[in-house]
């Protein structure tokens, strides 16, 4: 398996550290409010690369929840997230964490993602955030300011490792963000948070170091090295994270251990709109619900996210989001005439099915050219290299990673024109057709035609009409 490595700048042929399991981390959400669609890009890639690693071996995958710490600004100044939704919103912090995560997880389900083998709470790991800055002390990379202990990035010769020396040089000029009088470097940045003097935090805790809170990139750290060991084979995340948080997160964590953090660093590309960059902070974002109250399907949109790599920015139009659906319809079309005309006869081990399914697999296998892969399914159902009991085996397997539930029974066609009734009749009896209940089937023909309705089988659906 080929995968692009932000570190080293190219694709390499991924190993896992252990030969009996691969490790991944993910970063996760900050529920202060809803995901939008550009979040959840993320999250389908990483399921894409999480079910492609576990076609050749078990897979240890570790998620995150930030419930504290992520501050509004990049440079350690401003309010935790967490802090200012309860403002917004009159609830506890603990109330819109636990809301936020519960809807995160609602889309992240509706999108068939994979849910991770270990799910790991910002506020449940407190006590490990805290050893782990007490290491760095220990080995003086701290220094301790008005307002909280921080990280000295000039101490750490590797701090270029994922932006490289001329931008990090940016980065130090001041690029970033604004030089405090108490920071020793621009890049310096919060390992601990003291709680301000005049006001009580919603959540806080005991340190060494004061009455506090944690400082967001020591959160991963301690937690992917609590459940994955200090090495970990791959971590992924938004494109966006590159800059500051995986560098500080590659910082820390190597500073503590001496060993390296991360083997392979995988990130994903912006969805992006006309206007520009998705963003919560510009108020310019679309969630999953939005596009369910528009009559859309989480899986349309999860189609769409197959038809780019998760390497190039994909512009969201809901031109190409009615695209996607339709050729998510044609495709679970063809997957029910495949199970129609295959019977119940097994697919046996062909040559063709075997060289169908490697060609798809080798595909994401290549650094998860879903694109591709997409491309050799549509080959091979609209092809005569497979008959149907193959297509249906190879659907299977192609199901297995795409996760778009191939196999659902497709929405008949011009339902929006139709009496409810006969919608109702028409979907009934796509089911059974899909399940090969040909007796139901043909009752809810005659029941169509009471209702005044002929319908004809194509291999585009049911096309109806009304009888004159």
């Amino acid at each position: 398996m080929q995968l692009y490595n932000t570190e080293t700048r190219r694709k390499d042929t991924f190993t896992p550290l252990k030969s009996q399991e691969a490790t991944m981390y993910c970063c996760g959400p900050t529920v202060y409010n809803y995901a939008h669609i550009g979040n959840m890009r993320t999250y389908i890639f990483e399921d894409l690369l999480a079910r492609t690693i576990r076609l050749n071996m078990p897979l240890k995958h570790v998620m995150n929840v930030t419930d504290v710490g992520h501050l509004v600004s990049d440079g350690d100044e401003g309010e935790d997230k967490m802090e200012v939704a309860t403002t917004r919103e009159g609830k506890s912090a603990w109330e819109i964490a636990k809301f936020y995560e519960q809807k995160f997880f609602e889309d992240f389900d509706a999108l068939h993602c994979t849910r991770p083998t270990v799910i790991s709470r910002a506020t449940a790991h407190i006590p490990e955030m805290i050893a782990l800055v007490k290491t760095l002390e220990e080995k003086g990379y701290t220094y301790r300011t008005s307002d909280g202990i921080y990280y000295d990035t000039s101490k750490f010769p590797r701090y270029d490792a994922l932006v490289g020396r001329s931008r990090l040089e940016g980065l130090r000029g001041g690029a970033r963000v604004e030089m405090s009088d108490e920071k020793k470097n621009p890049t310096d940045f919060a390992l601990w948070k003291f709680s301000p003097k005049d006001k009580k935090r919603q959540m806080e805790w005991d340190s060494p170091w004061g009455v506090g809170f944690p400082g967001w990139h020591i959160e991963c750290s301690a937690m992917a090295m609590k459940y994955l060991g200090p090495t970990v084979d791959i971590h992924c995340g938004g494109i966006d994270h590159v800059s500051v948080h995986h560098t500080n997160e590659i910082a820390q964590s190597e500073a503590a251990t001496g060993q390296q953090y991360v083997r392979f660093w995988v990130h994903g590309e912006f969805l992006v709109l006309r206007a520009g960059k998705m963003s919560k902070s510009g108020g310019t974002f679309v969630t999953l619900q939005t596009l369910r109250d528009k009559g859309y399907d989480p899986l349309d949109y999860r189609y769409l996210c197959l038809t780019a790599h998760y390497r190039t920015q994909l512009e969201f139009t809901y031109e190409s989001l009615d695209s996607a659906r339709k050729s998510l319809q044609i495709l679970r079309h063809e997957a029910a005439k495949a199970v129609e005309t295959a019977g119940r006869q097994p697919a046996a081990l062909t040559a063709a099915l075997e060289e169908a399914k490697n060609r798809f697999r080798a595909a994401m296998e290549d650094d998860l050219n879903a694109p591709k892969a997409l491309a050799t399914v549509w080959e091979y159902m609209r092809g005569a290299e497979l008959n149907a009991a193959e297509k249906v085996e190879f659907l299977r397997f192609v199901d297995s990673i795409l996760a778009l539930d191939l196999f659902r029974a497709p929405q008949p066609e011009q339902s929006e024109e139709l009496p409810p009734q006969v919608q109702e009749l028409l979907q009934q009896r796509a089911q059974a057709r899909a399940a090969k209940d040909y007796k139901k089937s043909d009752e809810l023909r005659a029941a169509l035609v009471a209702a005044g309705y002929s319908v004809k089988d194509t291999p585009q659906g049911q096309k109806t009409e009304k009888i004159k």
